[in-house]
């Protein structure tokens, strides 16, 4: 089994996925915020009222647990491969694995296979338990197009 590719994650590109993260609106919706653990940039939203799809549950809207899936892949992706740009997610696939309850969710992203243009990643939403987690997702991202300058350094354009 391959194991998943993780590289940079340095205080630049903390600053670079905030800066992203910045530039959504739909992150500010849902309230999502940044933190580096042990494990690695870790995203978090709290509970509302508004983020809700079944009043009876009461428990987070697929679309909400989509969302964050996507944001937490996304900015993994800047933070870890330090990008001045958003990369374009292609294709995601989730398996909802248990229902997200009213309470604080928070997410995680790893590298599985990246190239020069393209990233594999996986990502997981959990509440109480990481060991628990409410959802899983299998995302593709369309890296920012690169320009090698004359010392040979990529940057993004």
């Amino acid at each position: 089994m391959n194991k998943p590719v993780q590289a940079g994650g340095s205080l630049p590109s903390l600053a670079l996925a905030q800066q992203q993260l910045i530039k959504m609106p739909y992150a500010a919706f849902l309230g999502v915020s940044l933190r580096v653990g042990p494990d690695g940039l870790e995203t978090s939203t709290r509970s509302r009222a508004d983020l809700i799809g079944n009043t009876n549950l009461p428990a987070l809207h697929g679309g909400v647990i989509g969302s964050l899936l996507d944001i937490t892949g996304m900015l993994t992706l800047v933070f870890l491969k330090a990008l001045d740009q958003s990369p374009r997610l292609i294709d995601m696939d989730i398996d909802y694995l248990r229902s997200g309850q009213a309470q604080p969710t928070h997410g995680r992203a790893e590298i599985v296979r990246g190239g020069r243009r393209m990233a594999n990643l996986r990502a997981v939403l959990w509440q109480d338990d990481p060991e628990r987690p409410i959802a899983i997702g299998r995302l593709q991202f369309l890296l920012p197009k690169t320009e090698t300058t004359r010392g040979g350094l990529e940057v993004s354009r």
